[in-house]
């Protein structure tokens, strides 16, 4: 039996009775309001049965849960065990060091990205981490780390200048390929059975390998952040990686008819299939009860997230008060279209300052 909306919705009148404690973000309650409007939506249940939830069972469902999506996604080989790097160039700027680096990202696979460090003596194992995924762009992560680009979209570069370790890999999609569907072509011919989504999910955790070695981060301390493409990768990074503890998924679209999720390079047609039931709610249950922060801007071209994803949070916000402490979980609907705006940085920052501190 599947959920509906307003079930959903009744039970939060319970979720929401927990109060942000003085370690959230001041406006949590702002973010957990169901909007006026919610749209019906259907969802298969996070733990069937009629009987009450608990943790325990809960913990059971979700190893349950992982499984079934890391077989939708298809196998990827053991990830490569070495951290090291080869730093390409390094650029000197205010408050910031720029460094282009290139890696093992795959076995026999190398990758490029951005290490981006705040200048300055830090004690080790001192700073946040983040990894910062970037959006559909042919200049990948020349813009996110601010070397080319409006200053509103150099979000890697203005983050690293407020204290975070941030990495910038590029995504494979763009990554010695002519276009996105040779890069997939050329991704399938080594994992025919593996979907664009996992190749994209197991490079973020390889970022996450690097940026935890690195002497200044604190591995209790690593976040992740996307905008769009990025957005969705954040999503299956926190799901997938318990490294992260907090999460901010920008405009990715979190239900499927909300974006081209059945594209190739994400998750493909088979999410259209007869018998195919999951959904991403399933996705931020697995997350929970760390911080994540979807960030929507409801209407305009491109726009993916806004009110209709509320149901998938309001899915999983029953999971997350399991845990016995505030739901870190919610929806900030901007209303600015798709674009990550200074004044929803600065929320995206507080958030996860807040939440990585």
């Amino acid at each position: 039996m599947w959920q509906s909306t307003r079930l959903l919705v009744s039970l939060l009148t319970l979720v929401l009775t927990s109060p942000a404690r003085a370690d959230d973000v001041t406006w949590l309650a702002t973010v957990q309001q169901v909007p006026p409007a919610v749209p019906e939506v259907t969802l298969p249940p996070l733990l069937p049965g009629d009987q009450p939830a608990t943790r325990a069972k809960w913990e059971q469902r979700r190893a349950e849960l992982r499984q079934q999506w890391l077989a939708v996604l298809g196998p990827m080989p053991p990830q490569p065990q070495t951290t090291d790097f080869q730093v390409l160039r390094t650029d000197l700027l205010p408050g910031v060091s720029r460094l282009l680096i290139e890696y093992e990202c795959e076995p026999g696979l190398k990758v490029q990205a951005y290490l981006l460090l705040p200048q300055g003596d830090h004690a080790p194992r001192s700073l946040p981490g983040l990894v910062a995924l970037h959006p559909t762009t042919d200049r990948t992560i020349e813009i996110i780390a601010g070397v080319e680009g409006p200053e509103e979209k150099q979000t890697g570069l203005q983050l690293a200048q407020r204290g975070f370790v941030v990495m910038c890999p590029r995504c494979f999609l763009w990554q010695d390929a002519a276009s996105l569907p040779d890069a997939v072509a050329r991704h399938r011919a080594r994992h025919p059975q593996t979907l664009g989504m996992h190749k994209m999910l197991y490079d973020a955790q390889r970022a996450v390998d690097l940026l935890a070695a690195i002497p200044e981060v604190n591995p209790q301390r690593i976040g992740t952040y996307g905008h769009s493409l990025g957005a969705k990768e954040a999503l299956y990074l926190a799901a997938f990686d318990e490294r992260i503890r907090a999460c901010v998924a920008s405009e990715g679209g979190i239900a499927f008819d909300s974006t081209n999720w059945d594209a190739s390079w994400y998750l493909g047609p088979k999410i259209h299939e007869p018998g195919f039931s999951h959904r991403h709610h399933e996705l931020i249950a697995l997350i929970s009860p760390r911080a994540f922060l979807v960030m929507g801007g409801e209407a305009g071209p491109g726009a993916a997230d806004g009110d209709r994803s509320w149901p998938y949070l309001a899915a999983a916000l029953p999971i997350y008060q399991l845990y016995g402490q505030p739901a870190r979980l919610g929806l900030l609907n901007h209303h600015e279209g798709h674009r990550l705006s200074p004044a929803s940085l600065d929320r995206l920052a507080e958030w996860l300052t807040v939440y990585l501190k």
